[in-house]
């Protein structure tokens, strides 16, 4: 079974392309134009395990935020169509990551209805040119594009770079395991017979 998707998505404020392999070896390039989320993408790569190419041009003489969102969007529906119809899968993952003195919590649902809860004492500003606040918006849109229920949690941190990036690898491990085929399982892991 093959669990790739590409897309293209191109609006007046940004050009971006996915392409995404959710079996894969965390390889691929990212390049958004915006250093510190390209290293949150790099991570979500690595540790989820996935192959992405994701290629981002947007209107960032106003600011990052069309970019971010954008990305968020169509790589929440290129993970949806890598999945398919979600036959075999685990569903459910959960993971825990720290970066020195952060740690954060991620908890997925492969549920097929979007939603974010995402809690984060730590007040975020700027990382390099990366607005903080920004970080939660790829999130949301990814989640609601995905079609999955994420909740993330920074249960503590101070260092802001520290937090997040803790975070995204807690997301990437706990979507690793909701991706997960259980060969136990049969089917659509679901009462209804559909997600």
């Amino acid at each position: 079974m093959s669990r790739k998707s590409q897309l293209n998505r191109k609006t007046n404020e940004t050009d971006i392309s996915v392409k995404l392999d959710i079996d894969g070896k965390g390889e691929g390039k990212i390049s958004t134009g915006v250093g510190f989320f390209d290293h949150l993408l790099d991570a979500l790569r690595k540790h989820g395990q996935f192959d992405m190419d994701i290629s981002a041009i947007g209107d960032l003489h106003i600011d990052a935020h069309h970019t971010v969102e954008d990305t968020g969007i169509i790589f929440g529906q290129a993970f949806a169509g890598a999945l398919g119809d979600c036959s075999g899968i685990t569903r459910f993952g959960h993971a825990f990551c720290p970066l020195d003195e952060a740690l954060a919590r991620a908890v997925v649902d492969i549920s097929g209805r979007g939603f974010l809860h995402f809690e984060n004492p730590v007040k975020t500003e700027k990382v390099g040119q990366f607005d903080g606040e920004l970080f939660r918006e790829f999130l949301r849109a990814f989640a609601i594009n995905a079609k999955i229920t994420l909740h993330v949690t920074l249960l503590y941190g101070e260092n802001q770079h520290h937090s997040m990036e803790a975070m995204i690898k807690a997301v990437a491990r706990a979507l690793r395991m909701a991706v997960t085929i259980d060969n136990e399982l049969s089917g659509i892991p679901s009462t209804k017979g559909v997600l």
